[in-house]
């Protein structure tokens, strides 16, 4: 089987996505290509247009960490996709930690499982739900693919409902994918989960063909749950220092909004759901409580 030319690939896709305009170059005219033509791009990285050929045709396979700083001047890259960049040009063995299963420390589950208040989840670079407090489980249960928030949002059929906000969050969850990779651009679960959804929802594909990069920060998020109705909450992504490939989220409701008061309601109507060992989820094929088979 030939090796994925993963480099080449995303210097085609982001350089779709640069208008001419947006680097001082002529509008007029002509285009046959979405964005930059290659001759145009490698103008403004300083390189010839020979070079800059090979490298998105897979034939230069080591470009300097100069070649590299530049193209990602030039097709305007942020700090997450200018990771990816790296990640994939000069790829290096994967760390023992991006090989290993990932595993949560039993003193995180017991910390997350504390927060009464605030739904908390704790995700893979695929989005597997991995470890989740009582409220976190209860934001998510009762979809089919509540284990894996990333199948969730383009294969349930009820995610369009369930997310209010269903395009930002897609567009964040495809960019947050491609940066997950830059720990393992090999990984064989991520390949395998963004060769499902690329088959499974043409939306999905469409969104991984921009080559977007962006890291899980901090945003609004606004849900309608089937339980309590709609929610808006604000998140924050965390990672732990001793699991750099795991997520934690967390979901905070203003003070004495009706959001917060449907959390409350959320929590109470799923006590006698919560599961023995509290905040432990250690499998990519076991949903939250009240899954729908």
């Amino acid at each position: 089987m030939a090796k994925a030319n993963r480099l080449g690939e995303f210097l085609r896709a982001r350089r779709a996505q640069v208008l001419p305009g947006e680097v001082g170059l002529p509008v007029g005219g002509v285009r046959r290509v979405p964005g930059l033509r290659r001759e145009e791009v490698a103008s403004l990285a300083g390189l010839s247009l020979d070079y800059y050929a090979r490298l998105e045709q897979g034939r230069e396979q080591h470009p300097s960490a100069g070649v590299l700083n530049a193209l990602g001047r030039a097709l305007r890259l942020g700090l997450d996709a200018q990771r990816y960049l790296f990640a994939v040009a000069v790829p290096g063995p994967a760390p023992a930690a991006a090989r290993a299963h990932r595993q949560v420390g039993a003193n995180l589950l017991a910390l997350i499982a504390d927060w009464n208040g605030h739904p908390a989840v704790l995700l893979d670079r695929c989005n597997t739900v991995i470890g989740a407090n009582h409220l976190g489980r209860a934001l998510y249960a009762g979809h089919r693919h509540s284990d894996n928030l990333a199948r969730l949002l383009f294969v349930d059929e009820n995610a369009r409902t369930f997310y209010r906000d269903w395009n930002k969050v897609a567009t964040g969850c495809v960019a947050g994918l491609r940066a997950s990779a830059v720990l393992d651009p090999d990984d064989a679960d991520l390949t395998a989960l963004v060769g499902e959804l690329c088959v499974r929802s043409a939306e999905f594909a469409r969104l991984w063909s921009k080559a977007e990069v962006k890291d899980k920060t901090s945003d609004t998020f606004q849900l309608r749950h089937p339980l309590v109705g709609d929610l808006d909450l604000v998140f924050e992504s965390l990672r732990p220092n001793g699991s750099p490939d795991v997520v934690l989220k967390i979901y905070r409701a203003e003070p004495g909004s009706a959001t917060a008061e449907a959390l409350a309601v959320l929590g109470s109507l799923t006590a006698d759901q919560e599961a023995p060992d509290r905040a432990a989820i250690h499998t990519t094929t076991r949903g939250f409580s009240g899954d729908r088979p």
